[in-house]
């Protein structure tokens, strides 16, 4: 006999749990050939707002936490994006074998920032020479609350845009792709049980021009991540907004995720604490 198909809700994704959004609105998802897949959530400046919260209320206990425990828990997330890339294959507008090498490449890239943890503060930090019997020491430290308006590739640029802002102790409101949103909601599952604490990574779906605004005005949002802004006229808002509160800000660009990503996107969300210390006799 045959049966009716269970469809998937596509939901938000705030402080580890997936709230539909408070103005109960949603939004048609196509193909790229124009073919129905689902309906969305519409995140609200309500959601957004949310979101920022829930971030900053995770950002101590994420920051505090050694940096050994965060690369576990991001190759944790890769292990479980492993066991699910047939599922993100099919979700990802690009066929099944494009899909699964998309797959694996932000498997590959999610396990390449694992291991950057506990080694970013060795590359950036430094004993500094002081003229005078002290020690002089400058170590990175996280911003706080990141807001990521994510690339239009749905799963290498976002893994590619969000794990280096997690991966140094900062927390993240995420706009996922608004043409592809689905493998991002998909990805929010993924981090719901991969030992992420809740708020960490925050997901929302939704329109651009309507959430990016006023995550860049936002003063307890500290950084800003502009890549996936194609409208140069909402990227030049969002600086102006950002500016207020002097957010560290990613201009838009469109970088080519399959090249090696270096350390840029891990220190641009990062401060510099510099310690005097007397030296013993």
């Amino acid at each position: 006999m045959s049966r009716l198909s269970v469809r998937k809700t596509y939901k938000l994704f705030i402080g580890g749990a997936f709230p539909r959004s408070e103005s109960g609105r949603s939004y048609v998802v196509t193909s790229p050939k124009g073919d129905f897949l689902a309906n969305a959530s519409r995140a609200s400046r309500k959601d957004a707002r949310d979101a920022v919260t829930a971030a900053r209320k995770a950002f101590p206990g994420w920051s505090g936490a050694t940096p050994y425990n965060r690369g576990q828990i991001l190759y944790r997330i890769a292990e479980m994006l492993e066991g699910r890339r047939g599922q993100f294959a099919e979700e990802l507008p690009l066929g099944k074998k494009a899909g699964l090498e998309q797959v694996d490449a932000a498997i590959d890239r999610l396990v390449w920032y694992a291991g950057w943890s506990d080694k970013i503060a060795s590359v950036r930090g430094s004993a500094n020479p002081v003229a005078g019997p002290y020690f002089n020491l400058s170590t990175p430290e996280p911003s706080g609350v990141v807001a990521v308006i994510a690339p239009s590739d749905p799963l290498l640029g976002l893994v590619s845009a969000v794990a280096p802002v997690i991966v140094t102790g900062n927390t993240a409101v995420v706009v996922a792709s608004e043409s592809s949103p689905l493998a991002a909601i998909t990805l929010a599952e993924v981090l719901a049980t991969s030992d992420l604490p809740g708020g960490v990574v925050n997901i929302l779906t939704g329109h651009q021009a309507e959430l990016a605004p006023w995550l860049a005005a936002h003063m307890d949002v500290n950084g800003l991540d502009l890549t996936g802004v194609a409208d140069p006229d909402l990227a030049l808002r969002c600086e102006q907004e950002a500016a207020e509160n002097l957010k560290r800000v990613i201009r838009p660009s469109s970088p080519d995720w399959s090249a090696d990503p270096g350390i840029g996107r891990m220190t641009a969300f990062m401060e510099t604490k510099t310690v005097w210390h007397p030296a013993g006799v």
